[in-house]
């Protein structure tokens, strides 16, 4: 009887590691995949804490919407190029007629990618290698599913556009030359169905540039993409023993307080400010928070760029009259955006596309009739809110107009 028991575990067991293989990615990865680590060798695939934390917002979104559309705004050597390699990769062995393109920002990036993804191939236990029938600089092809990888570099003139994809790995997307155009052509080889994924993953770069402008429409809502922000203090090899006589800044007690760090990672940052000689550098390759990614060394501006920063680290509680303003949508993809203010705090912001002229008249004249706000400021210049065509009524005149229309 006891044989007999044993037998069956032992079934259980093989069943329940063959679905872990299909269905978990974490557990696929620590069996199946092979890293060369910093000190040489290999060495089996386990997730790090920035990389889980990845993994857990991308399956959150696929089990919400069937598909991922990520962007990820991270610190510098996280690991994270590496999860997405795996993440496609296993995609890619157990999907019949799947495609999968990599795109760099440059030739040695693009290189290392894909290295990275033959080297998962060529140490694949052998019973669970898929069969390669294409094996080049530019492709990896799985003959037997009809399944591979393309890569390429943004740089070239019509990087992966004449290719149709189910899963884009875009790395260093700041980095790209004319990366809003590449990007937005490149966006277009995917297609919106179940089960496809793309990932953009890049440090930051220059604030104002186009991935800051993409990362700040994400953030807004006005795509379909989810940002995820990754900063160095999810990793834990970003720390430092500190001598015994250490002691804290008021810079770096205050961080610690905002940010709940510790003294190694405080000495682990001092150390390598000291090394780049630089701090916006570290910020912008470490950042805490994304608007450290963003630091531009020389950025022209009326209020400096430190008391921004400070600012946006505390929360105010508005007082004073409500005013409501609303910046009407002109033509094309502009949006109509609605925002509310006590004093000197902006309270919420709404955006709205899509409505016509009369529908913008009909949510402005909602607000005041149950927000009761004292004043209503409307950027419409000499817009005609009745016909759409110009006329003298400036935006006094229309917020008076919508008051009577309210009540």
């Amino acid at each position: 009887m006891g044989g007999s028991e044993n037998w069956v575990d032992a079934i259980r067991g093989d069943i329940d590691h063959a679905e872990r293989l299909e269905g978990d990615l974490p557990y696929f990865a620590e069996r199946c995949l092979k890293l060369r680590p910093k000190t040489g060798g290999m060495e089996p695939f386990t997730f790090n804490p920035a990389q889980m934390e990845l993994h857990r917002r991308l399956e959150e979104q696929k089990e919400k919407t069937g598909k991922v559309r990520a962007v990820v705004l991270k610190a510098r050597q996280m690991g994270i190029s590496t999860y997405i390699a795996a993440r496609f990769y296993k995609r890619t062995i157990h999907n019949p007629g799947l495609r999968t393109i990599i795109i760099a920002h440059e030739k040695p990036a693009s290189n290392n990618l894909f290295k990275l993804v033959k080297r998962f191939n060529d140490n694949m236990p052998d019973e669970l290698r898929p069969s390669v029938g294409i094996s080049n600089a530019q492709e990896l092809i799985f003959d037997k599913i009809d399944s591979g990888y393309g890569v390429s570099v943004a740089t070239e003139d019509g990087a992966g556009r004449s290719d149709t994809s189910q899963m884009l790995h875009a790395s260093e997307a700041s980095r790209w030359v004319s990366m809003g155009e590449q990007l937005a052509a490149l966006l277009q080889t995917v297609p919106r169905i179940e089960g496809s994924e793309i990932v953009i993953e890049t440090t930051g770069n220059e604030f104002g540039d186009e991935f800051h402008q993409f990362w700040r429409a994400t953030e807004a809502g006005e795509n379909e993409f989810i940002g995820v922000f990754l900063p160095w203090t999810l990793d834990p090899a970003y720390r430092a023993t500190p001598p015994e006589d250490f002691g804290r800044t008021d810079e770096e007690a205050a961080l610690a307080d905002l940010h709940s760090l510790d003294n190694e990672q405080l000495y682990w940052r001092r150390l390598k400010i000291s090394e780049m000689r630089d701090e916006d550098r570290f910020k912008s390759e470490y950042p805490l928070t994304p608007d450290e990614a963003f630091l531009a060394s020389h950025f022209d501006s009326f209020i400096g760029r430190e008391l921004v920063m400070n600012a946006r680290k505390h929360k105010i509680k508005g007082e004073g009259p409500l005013v409501v303003g609303v910046d009407p949508a002109g033509k094309g993809a502009d949006a109509t955006a609605i925002s509310w203010r006590r004093g000197s705090c902006i309270e919420k912001v709404q955006k709205h596309r899509g409505l016509s002229t009369m529908e913008v008249a009909g949510l402005v004249a909602k607000i005041i009739r149950e927000d009761r706000p004292d004043k209503v400021s409307i950027d419409v210049g000499a817009w005609c809110w009745c016909c759409g065509s110009a006329r003298g009524a400036g935006p006094q005149d229309q917020s008076r107009k919508f008051r009577r229309q309210a009540g």
